[in-house]
């Protein structure tokens, strides 16, 4: 059977976040992608220029159309700018039972502008973080969600991880791109236990939508049908690779993109 997954979130005009980057690494990753636009944006390499929200009722209305033809594996979800977005993908989630759910609480874009409104924060918290199976903050993303100072080391990225746990997710993944040091670290928390993933830290200044694919690739994963931790790990792996080779891009004049499909052109 083909691996299917779905990307709910919101579309960049400049292909190198959101809906583009999710359908490029599903692609990538060998599954067939589908999506459910939440908003639109002016965007390039150099910040974001207007959103435009979808209305609640036809983000519905996308996702009944998805999800009652497709046999969907696992779903991404990305930028959710308005409450009442929100709460529509929560309804739409439950009414299509769905449970492989990455939950990447978008709110700040590479370049600074901010993508989700402050009012929406307690709605996601209270309303979607409890249907994730994985929910993947970067570290100012987990400070946000609890009200916090940003982690300075691991232990306080550990802790906040439990904290977000505590708010009804299976796992949570605290992304440590925004920290120092020569390692970028990752860490999983979930009732299992903790889980750490490195990788050598890349100098560079194209990391325009490596959030979107590095949710996107875990979704990928399980899609296929691996479990969390393998798929966090491939994922990992794949998104470390294409932030390495996006050197060999030109695009735009600001944050460019990672390198989707650095393993097919030359």
């Amino acid at each position: 059977m083909t691996a299917i997954a779905v990307t709910i979130a919101g579309s960049d005009s400049g292909g190198g976040a959101g809906i583009q980057a999710d359908l490029k690494t599903f692609s990538a990753l060998n599954v067939y992608g589908a999506t459910v636009i939440t908003a639109l944006t002016a965007q390039n390499t150099r910040g974001v220029q207007g959103i435009l929200d979808v209305p609640p009722e036809f983000i519905a209305q996308q996702m009944d159309s998805v999800f009652s033809d497709l046999s969907v594996g696992a779903v991404k979800i990305g930028m959710l700018s308005q409450p009442a977005v929100i709460e529509t993908v929560a309804a739409g989630l439950d009414r299509h039972q769905m449970s492989n759910v990455v939950l990447d609480p978008v709110m700040v874009a590479a370049s600074g502008d901010r993508l989700l409104a402050p009012e929406a924060i307690d709605t996601l918290r209270r309303i979607l973080i409890p249907k994730a199976l994985l929910v993947t903050p970067n570290l100012p993303e987990a400070a946000a969600l609890l009200d916090e100072p940003i982690a300075r080391d691991e232990t306080e990225m550990r802790r906040q991880g439990e904290l977000i746990l505590a708010l009804g997710a299976r796992a949570v993944l605290v992304k440590g791109g925004h920290a120092d040091g020569a390692e970028s670290v990752d860490i999983l928390v979930s009732a299992s236990g903790v889980q750490r993933f490195p990788a050598p830290r890349i100098d560079t200044r194209n990391t325009h939508g490596t959030g979107c694919t590095l949710s996107s690739a875990i979704a990928a994963g399980l899609a296929k049908g691996m479990g969390l931790g393998d798929a966090v790990a491939a994922a990992k792996a794949y998104i470390s690779e294409a932030i390495r080779a996006s050197h060999s891009l030109e695009i735009g004049q600001g944050h460019g993109p990672v390198h989707h499909f650095h393993a097919w052109w030359s």
